[in-house]
């Protein structure tokens, strides 16, 4: 039986099945083309490692060679002078004799070769030991774009590295170096974690709690070693799209008023909201810590005006329930279904799952160019 379409359908953007298609083949293609990518590189060092191999085998010969020649020259089987068999008079004989009382350094290519040679091997290794990496690789790691659009963002001149101008994508950084991005500090972490969590009733939304009671990471405290934290919170009687991060500047981002973060909820209330109630929220319910806007307000089923969508932006304190409260209703059941563009699809109450990178980005760009 086909589900019945609501005006709360809209809180919720769904894609098509040709859309979701589409996204899955160009994930592949994607996908496919950075492992060729990968490939493709890992040849071509294995190339240039057999191609400097033979041409250092190649010296080596040649410097064998040469000191056989020199050694043949000096001495014949006999002990005699190769040079001394021939008889020579005048100029000729007092060149040679300056030649051999001259002292000869026998092997002088191979061993300035051999020094630079060193010297490349421990500047390599010295590199590799300090973490270096590409420019944009580093700006990816950051999460300020993709590989191809942090290359763009080096090459409009919007970074700096150590208050240094750099327009080469490729420049090699550490994450000893300050760089910059239109002037503002960014850092990069290999152990950033991104969870999202469907959170149930009674869980109190804490790190940890002096009275015992059931918090938050005692669901998803295994889930990785690292230290993480939600970002925002909802009430203990409030369950929902809840979002856990080590990355500080993601989390001060999407709870920070001036950004504007969407979040939309499910709203069960003990009777039906009225309509002069209904146009009284749209407008504006004052709270005695100020007026308390929304952005839409919806039935979720025009048959049963106790269920609504209410979408805002405000971060402040239980808004939601204080702005039902004021107008005489109790919120029976409150439940967050998107924030940020997230939602708790495929996540069963309770259960949690990891951001993909697409997501993570996304995060990062969320409300850009809005």
């Amino acid at each position: 039986m086909k589900k019945k379409s609501t005006q709360f359908d809209k809180f919720v953007k769904k894609k098509s099945n040709a859309a979701i298609k589409e996204q899955f083949k160009q994930e592949k293609r994607k996908l496919k083309k950075e492992r060729e990518e990968y490939f493709d590189k890992k040849r071509a060092e294995v190339k240039k490692q057999k191609t400097e191999g033979t041409t250092n085998e190649v010296q080596e010969t040649r410097h064998k060679v040469q000191g056989t020649r020199y050694k043949t020259e000096e001495t014949d089987p006999k002990g005699q002078s190769s040079k001394q068999k021939q008889p020579a008079t005048g100029n000729r004989q007092q060149a040679i004799d300056n030649n051999q009382a001259r002292p000869r350094n026998k092997y002088p290519a191979p061993d300035n070769r051999q020094q630079t040679t060193g010297s490349k091997q421990e500047s390599t290794s010295n590199k590799q030991s300090e973490g270096l990496m590409p420019l944009n690789k580093f700006l990816a790691h950051s999460g300020i774009s993709g590989r191809r659009e942090a290359a763009e963002i080096v090459k409009q001149g919007k970074v700096k590295v150590n208050n240094v101008l750099i327009t080469e994508p490729g420049h090699k950084v550490s994450a000893k170096d300050e760089i910059r991005v239109n002037g503002k500090k960014i850092f990069v972490s290999k152990n950033l974690v991104y969870i999202l969590l469907n959170k149930p009733k009674d869980y109190i939304t804490t790190t940890d709690d002096p009275q015992g009671r059931k918090t938050v990471l005692d669901i998803i405290g295994k889930a990785t070693p690292e230290r993480i934290y939600p970002v925002g919170r909802l009430d203990r009687n409030t369950s929902g799209v809840l979002l856990f991060t080590n990355d500080g500047e993601l989390s001060q981002k999407l709870t920070h008023p001036s950004n504007n973060i969407k979040k939309v909820y499910a709203v069960t209330l003990n009777r039906p909201l009225e309509k002069k109630d209904f146009d009284k929220i749209l407008k504006g319910v004052m709270l005695e810590d100020g007026m308390a806007s929304v952005d839409a307000l919806a039935y979720a089923d025009i048959q049963d005006k106790t269920i609504l969508g209410i979408e805002i932006h405000s971060g402040r304190n239980r808004i939601v329930r204080r702005i039902f409260e004021a107008l005489g209703y109790d919120v029976k059941n409150l439940d967050r279904v998107i924030f940020a563009g997230l939602t708790k699809k495929n996540i069963e109450r309770g259960k949690w799952r990891f951001l993909s990178e697409k997501e993570v980005r996304d995060l990062k760009h969320f409300g850009k160019g809005k």
